[in-house]
Order: structure tokens, then C-alpha cells, then sequence
């Protein structure tokens, strides 16, 4: 099917999709889906990473206060 009619079909026509056009949807759908996820994996651990910093140096700053008095 060529990308021409992928695109000139509508759901909302009344018209039936064909196996053809339903499968590529999922294909478009599940690969969007997949980098949705990556991004917010990615996120979330540069997140994490973040906090990891931020904690060693309070916890470094802690130690020290309580070795030099």
C-alpha cells in the first residue's frame, strides 16, 4: 500500500480499514509507543542520576561538619 493511501484513509468515513492499512497503524503506533518510553526511561534515570549527585555532595558536606567539628 503506498504511503498516498495510507494517508487518505480515515477512520472516521464509515469506510472499513484493510488488514494492510490496520497493520501498518499498529506498526506507527507500537514504534511511537517505543520511543515515548525511551525518552522517559532516559529521563527518569538522568533524574535519578541528578539526585545521586546532589546527595553525595550534602552527605560529603555532613561528614566533613561533623570530622572538623
Amino acid at each position: 500500500m503506498s504511503e498516498k493511501e495510507m494517508n487518505s484513509y480515515r477512520f472516521g468515513t464509515g469506510q472499513e480499514p484493510t488488514d494492510e492499512m490496520l497493520e501498518q497503524v499498529m506498526k506507527e503506533v507500537a514504534q511511537e509507543a517505543r520511543e515515548s518510553s525511551k525518552k522517559a526511561v532516559d529521563a527518569h534515570f538522568e533524574q535519578m542520576r541528578k539526585n545521586i549527585a546532589s546527595q553525595k555532595v550534602q552527605w560529603a558536606e555532613r561528614i566533613s561538619c561533623i570530622i572538623n567539628g
